[in-house]
């Protein structure tokens, strides 16, 4: 089976994984994931694999094969896995979950190589670019840092009390990291580093965002031109766009879908963004003028995609 340069993929309560061609709209592979919802779901850098974290498990798919089962499951979280993601040489895994724990996986190995407790349901991780640390964000509002070198929590922060961080974003040159949270604010902090891993949040912004809950933040990509941008996926059924450079204001706000909004991923040059939504859909919009490109159909509630239209990275 011959791979496309462009992966994407997306995970509804139909209990279907979906394989699309971005530009057709055509449905060219369904997996069945039977033994729970899809909560989130990621790409390897090297376009091999597809992870889809489940309830309570992470099922590993090859996206080149025909087949239906995974070539790999990964089983010991004890709830909702909400976050899966992998380094830039695709060599290992991490994972958040409601169980309260951040786990660490070596995709060669068989079993979880490390845990951290967030004594809270882990909504949210995101590796550093510096690939030295991760951060999670959890249900009662707390931020944690996790330097994988000192295998040690190095830092916690709570920007708003008692509300859930559900998403958090690192800019790709490690500069800045942002929280969004269910009262529809995203908090922006400045990342100073003395050493090669982070050492301190310096508060830069406050942006309320939605009146909604924000379901998904993220920060574009390298190579995304003139702008740097930040987009926000809300329960109010709108995605909006911020422009970073000119002090977070608004840039457009997409609107089309009617349901929540729970995911959204941009192209690798930042000129796309795909978004999966309650409404049973996902769509593919131009940044440039905000219009709807495709819409990709499933039969019920779509929550999570993952696109991957960049070069191929061997590990």
């Amino acid at each position: 089976m011959s791979q496309p340069k462009v992966i994407l993929a997306t995970a509804s309560y139909d209990h279907i994984i979906r394989f699309w061609e971005a530009q057709t709209g055509k449905c060219y592979r369904n997996v069945q994931y039977p033994d729970s919802q899809v909560n989130r779901l990621e790409i390897t850098p090297d376009k091999r694999y597809l992870a889809a974290a489940g309830n309570p498990h992470i099922r590993l798919f090859d996206i080149n094969s025909s087949s239906p089962q995974p070539v790999m499951s990964y089983d010991s979280h004890t709830n909702n896995v909400m976050a899966v993601g992998f380094p830039s040489d695709g060599n290992w895994m991490y994972s958040g979950s409601e169980d309260g724990t951040v786990k660490i996986w070596d995709l060669r190995a068989p079993g979880c190589q490390r845990e951290y407790e967030s004594r809270a349901a882990v909504n949210t991780v995101v590796l550093h670019p510096n690939q030295t640390e991760l951060i999670s964000g959890d249900q009662n509002g707390n931020i944690r840092v996790w330097d994988l070198t000192a295998n040690s929590c190095s830092c916690e922060l709570v920007p708003e009390v008692d509300t859930a961080v559900r998403s958090l974003t690192v800019m790709y040159d490690g500069t800045l990291v942002v929280a969004a949270n269910n009262n529809g604010t995203c908090f922006v902090w400045r990342l100073l580093s003395e050493t090669q891993t982070m050492t301190n949040f310096e508060p830069l912004h406050r942006l309320q965002a939605h009146k909604g809950y924000i379901l998904k933040c993220l920060l574009s990509p390298e190579y995304c031109e003139p702008h740097r941008y930040l987009a926000t996926a809300s329960s109010d059924h709108t995605i909006k766009i911020w422009n970073v450079d000119n002090r977070f204001t608004l840039e457009k706000t997409l609107t089309g879908h009617e349901r929540w909004v729970w995911d959204c991923v941009f192209s690798v040059d930042g000129a796309y963004l795909v978004t999966a939504s309650s409404d049973g859909s996902a769509k593919l919009w131009s940044m440039s003028n905000g219009e709807v490109i495709q819409t990709y159909k499933h039969n019920k509630a779509v929550v999570c995609c993952a696109l991957n239209d960049g070069a191929e990275v061997s590990s």
